[in-house]
């Protein structure tokens, strides 16, 4: 799922003082859909999820959708689109034939890329095999199943409403549907879990043979029901196993870690996921989307929807909630907190290319952070070392003044 979080305003040394250049050429663009229904909200949930109604208003979100997008239009300039992700809440509650008719609507106004990427996220309990086919025949190529645990125990104290024969079938299912590309998303650290529970739950994901798992680390969220009501979670000493074990076992079984908690067979990273980790343009739509767009002029401006989705769908209301243009003191946090999550970094080039400042402007903090080991020397790239990946925050403050 794509996780949008907003930074505080920071500042980088040297950016202050830097001029912007106009950006040579426009990065690729995407498109996120969100759609905020859910059967149930979880308890460690802090994504814009609400409990669904009885029936759902397809037809009336489409439409605002579409018109919602038509507003966002004037930053496409010409660019295709290159992926699209349907995150959530859970996206798979809506039928193929609603799908079908925004898919027809989004493609008449951007045209897409040949080879485009299509993600639908989807839960174990809204797995329905007629349905499924129905969505890969509208050009959706890539799921994302929520599976968090296969252990009953776990699956239950997560207020998840499927159990762990569900989530077996489902990977099935997909596969039988025409999925060729599909991830798995799978939580660790969670209540009471031990070191062989986390593993075992590794263990039946890769039998099933996803592209890619998504693995990450159970955390408390504010406004969440967890925050309130915290429940037992594992000791530090047993984290630490669990993720060195872990690593080690995907890596064992070909899928190579990329990203702080995303592992893919070769060539079948995400490719939505990897545009916004290197700082590229995604049209955000739906109920409390997060957008980011770029200008041919220099300017990066972050952009909300209205949250709530009954004022989403009210005619009278706004469906951007807010927007923001980036600063120059802010672009390097922006590019660098994304970029330095990917375990190979991006080309320094990028840097220039997507934000307008120099290289040079960093070259303070680089010089920091290579020294503390943090960051790798190599002039030609943007990457943390192994110890940077894992104290990724310590390695952003070398870029503050």
């Amino acid at each position: 799922m794509t996780r949008d979080s907003s930074a505080p305003s920071l500042i980088v040394g040297g950016a202050a003082s830097s001029p912007r250049a106009p950006l040579p050429t426009l990065p690729p663009l995407a498109l996120y859909i969100h759609i905020p229904w859910c059967v149930r909200k979880c308890p460690y949930c802090d994504f814009n999820s609400h409990t669904a109604s009885p029936v759902l208003p397809e037809q009336e979100y489409v439409d605002a959708l579409l018109a919602d997008l038509d507003q966002d239009l004037h930053a496409v300039y010409g660019r295709e689109i290159s992926s699209i992700f349907f995150g959530g809440g859970t996206p798979s509650l809506f039928s193929a034939e609603a799908l079908g008719r925004l898919l027809e609507g989004v493609e008449q106004r951007i045209p897409f890329a040949d080879d485009i990427e299509i993600t639908l996220e989807a839960n174990p309990g809204t797995f329905e095999q007629e349905k499924f086919v129905a969505y890969r025949k509208l050009g959706i190529n890539r799921l994302s199943i929520g599976i968090q645990s296969f252990q009953q125990e776990k699956l239950k104290a997560l207020g998840r409403i499927h159990n762990g024969d569900e989530a077996v079938r489902a990977a099935g299912m997909a596969r039988q549907a025409g999925f060729d590309n599909f991830n798995l998303d799978l939580m660790h650290g969670l209540p009471d879990q031990s070191l062989d529970d986390a593993l075992s739950d590794l263990r039946q994901a890769i039998a099933l043979n996803p592209t890619h798992i998504s693995w990450y680390q159970l955390t408390l969220e504010p406004n969440t029901v967890f925050w309130n009501q915290p429940p037992v979670l594992p000791e530090d000493d047993t984290l630490w196993d669990i993720q060195e074990a872990g690593q080690a076992l995907l890596a064992e079984h070909g899928y190579a870690q990329y990203e702080v908690s995303a592992y893919a067979q070769a060539g079948r990273p995400a490719r939505h996921n990897l545009n916004y980790w290197s700082f590229g343009d995604f049209i955000g739509i739906g109920a409390g989307a997060h957008g980011k767009l770029s200008h041919p002029d220099g300017r990066i401006v972050r952009t909300w929807k209205t949250r709530l989705p009954k004022d989403y769908l009210n005619p009278a209301k706004s469906f951007q909630a807010g927007e923001k243009a980036l600063t120059n003191d802010e672009m390097p946090f922006e590019f660098l907190m994304n970029a330095l999550r990917l375990t190979a970094g991006v080309e320094s080039r990028l840097y220039p290319e997507r934000t307008g400042l120099s290289l040079e402007s960093l070259a303070e903090g680089r010089a920091a952070a290579e020294q503390s080991g943090l960051l790798q020397v190599e002039p030609s790239r943007l990457a943390a070392t192994e110890r940077g990946q894992l104290f990724l925050n310590d390695l952003l403050q070398q870029f503050l003044t």
